[in-house]
């Protein structure tokens, strides 16, 4: 008897470690809000004919992480065909790189490469992160056709009837996320039928809203099937953002926790732009904005730990190898703690 007992404690302990192993295998597959924090490449795409090797840049930097593009809709004055484009605003040249040709293909050995391993413990490895220039429907119908072409490659969630109704993610190693217009919801998701993949996933709304107000009234949406991330410049936790940012404070490190937590709770990823501490000769040299400098490396770094210790989702930077690399840094130190 005491052996049948011993077998059956053994079985159902199997058992449970198998089922266990399931849960976990299943969770390492779903990127959830506060589960990791990736590097975000801030206008990773070229200035007209400088700064080609940004996307390169970004992807040396390591997987997993995020790579924004932004889309301008151009017009041949002489053919009157239009397409979308890489770029960062006018005027147009009709010589900008499409994101068909400079991102899709640039990221086709590492897609397949991960498809064929089949490993999904860091899927998604890429988050495309897509600025719109415009929201005129053809552009956004055009990006739509292009995302299809790559659909294989997209992580997606079935179409419903109620956004409202949040449905689980298909994970795969691109995740698209776009912004909060709702001309961007009514082509990525409501002119959709009910049962397709949604490809892209929008921001909930907080444009008009001012950057110093309450966590709960700035987030004040909860994830929907097809919002699903929050992003937000840095002045929301500094006032006046990079420029006017001074000291990092014990306060400012709480009103970054407490966004963080409030994007989390309500099922949101999080992100901030855009953290920069560089010299004037790194910021002519590389096309990088003042705006999103604080002035000093020493500076941007503080900031950089501080958003990996909230459990921010996505930090945006331009100096995208040694964000990445302190990134790394801090996840060993994390794995280190925990054992």
């Amino acid at each position: 008897m005491n052996r049948i007992l011993r077998l059956a404690l053994i079985c159902t302990t199997l058992f449970s470690f198998s089922i266990l192993g399931i849960v976990r295998a299943a969770a390492q597959q779903v990127p959830n809000p506060g589960s990791r924090t990736l590097m975000d490449a801030h206008n990773c795409y070229p200035y007209f004919e400088w700064w080609s090797d940004r996307i390169d840049r970004a992807l040396s930097a390591g997987t997993p992480l995020a790579i924004e593009q932004d889309l301008g809709w151009f017009t041949d004055k002489k053919t009157g065909k239009s397409w979308s484009i890489v770029t960062h605003g006018q005027p147009y040249s009709g010589e900008e790189p499409t994101m068909d040709k400079y991102f899709f293909e640039r990221v086709r050995p590492i897609v397949e490469q991960a498809l064929q391993q089949g490993n999904k413990g860091d899927w998604p490895l890429i988050t495309l992160n897509l600025d719109f220039k415009d929201n005129k429907p053809e552009h956004l119908a055009a990006v739509l056709t292009l995302l299809r072409k790559y659909q294989d490659w997209l992580s997606s969630a079935p179409k419903t009837a109620r956004d409202q109704d949040v449905q689980p993610l298909d994970v795969k190693p691109i995740l698209v996320l776009t912004g909060e217009s709702d001309a961007q919801q009514a082509v990525f998701f409501d002119q959709l039928k009910t049962g397709d993949r949604v490809l892209a996933f929008g921001a909930i709304h907080t444009e008009h809203k001012a950057p110093q107000a309450a966590p709960e009234v700035l987030g004040e949406e909860k994830a929907t099937n097809y919002r699903r991330w929050w992003n937000n410049p840095w002045r929301v936790v500094e006032a006046g953002g990079q420029q006017q940012a001074g000291e990092w404070t014990e306060e400012k490190m709480n009103r970054l926790r407490a966004l963080v937590e409030r994007a989390h709770g309500n099922g949101l990823w999080i992100r901030f732009y855009t953290l920069d501490g560089a010299t004037e000769e790194e910021l002519s040299s590389h096309g990088w904005f003042h705006g999103y400098d604080f002035g000093t490396l020493d500076a941007a770094r503080i900031r950089w730990r501080a958003a990996i210790a909230a459990h921010v989702d996505y930090v945006a930077s331009d100096q995208y190898e040694l964000l990445g690399s302190q990134i790394r840094n801090g996840a060993r130190a994390d794995s280190n703690q925990s054992k």
